[in-house]
C-alpha cells in the first residue's frame, strides 16, 4: 500500500513541478510584447479495479453499486495558450503596430516558410524593407525609399510614405492578417513567432477591419496578457500542492518503516 502511495505522490510532485515551470515562464515574459500566458491542465491516470463496479456480487444476481477503484496519480495533459487580447501601449513609433482584435502578422522566415506573430515592433532594413527585430520580412509590403520623411499606416493596414517635395503620399503595400480556427494549436518557435500546425487548422487571410479580423493601431504595441497577481497566487497554490505531495511520500515512508519494524 505504501509503495502505491509513493508512486502516486511522485506523479503529483512531477505534475506540480511542470506547473511551476509554466508559471515561471509566464512571469518571466510579463514584459514580452504580445506574449500570451500559458495554463497547465492535468488529467488523472488509470485506475486499478480492486472490485469492479457493476460486477455480480451473489448467485441471486445482485450488482456491486460502487466498487473499489484506486487511482494511480496525475499527469500533465496539456499546456494551453490563453489568447485573450493584451493591453495596448503607446510608443509614438511609426513602425510599432498593434492588432486590435483577431489576427496575426505574416512574416517571411529565412527558409521561405511563413511565420505568424502579434508582435508589431517593426523596423526598416538597410534596403528600406519593413522587417522584424531579427530582419525577417513582413509580407505584403514593398521597400520604402531612403528619402521618405514619414510613414503612416491606417486601420485597414494600408502603408503609405511621404517624400520631401511630393504632395501625395505613396503606397508601400497592404498588410494582411491571418486567423486560425484554433489559435492555441499554433506551434511557438520563440522570438514571438508561431508556425502553422494540423491542430491550428488552415489560415484564413484578410484585410484588417474585414469581418472577423482586427484593425491596426499605428504607434502602439500589444503588451503581455500575463496577470502578475494571478500568477503569484497560482505559484503559491502549486508550491503548497508540491509540499503536500512530498508530505505524502514522507508519511508513506514512515508507514513502510513501521511495518518493517513489526516483521
Amino acid at each position: 500500500m505504501s509503495i502505491r502511495a509513493l508512486n502516486i505522490a511522485g506523479t503529483g510532485m512531477l505534475a506540480m513541478q511542470t506547473n511551476v515551470e509554466v508559471i515561471s515562464n509566464n512571469i518571466a515574459n510579463m514584459n514580452t510584447t504580445a506574449y500570451t500566458r500559458r495554463r497547465t491542465e492535468f488529467n488523472d491516470l488509470l485506475y486499478q479495479d480492486l472490485r469492479r463496479v457493476g460486477s455480480t456480487s451473489s448467485d441471486a444476481g445482485t450488482v456491486v453499486p460502487a466498487g473499489v477503484q484506486l487511482g494511480l496519480g496525475v499527469k500533465t495533459a496539456a499546456v494551453y495558450r490563453i489568447t485573450e487580447q493584451g493591453s495596448v501601449l503607446s510608443t509614438e513609433n511609426s513602425l510599432d503596430l498593434a492588432i486590435q482584435g483577431r489576427g496575426y502578422f505574416q512574416i517571411q522566415l529565412p527558409d521561405g516558410e511563413t511565420g505568424y506573430t502579434r508582435d508589431g515592433s517593426f523596423q526598416l532594413s538597410p534596403d528600406g524593407e519593413v522587417v522584424t527585430h531579427d530582419g525577417f520580412l513582413v509580407e505584403g509590403l514593398s521597400a520604402v525609399p531612403v528619402d521618405a520623411i514619414s510613414i503612416s499606416v491606417n486601420q485597414q493596414g494600408e502603408v503609405f510614405y511621404k517624400q520631401d517635395g511630393v504632395t501625395d503620399p505613396q503606397s508601400a503595400g497592404q498588410l494582411q492578417l491571418a486567423i486560425f480556427p484554433n489559435e492555441a494549436g499554433l506551434e511557438a518557435i520563440g522570438d514571438n513567432l508561431f508556425l502553422l500546425t494540423p491542430a491550428s487548422g488552415d489560415e484564413s487571410t484578410g484585410v484588417p477591419g474585414d469581418t472577423g479580423f482586427g484593425t491596426i493601431l499605428q504607434g502602439f504595441l500589444e503588451t503581455s496578457n500575463v496577470n502578475v497577481v494571478s500568477e503569484i497566487t497560482d505559484l503559491i497554490s502549486a508550491q503548497r500542492a508540491y509540499e503536500m505531495n512530498s508530505k505524502v511520500i514522507q508519511t508513506a515512508d514512515e508507514m513502510s518503516s513501521t511495518v518493517n519494524q513489526m516483521i
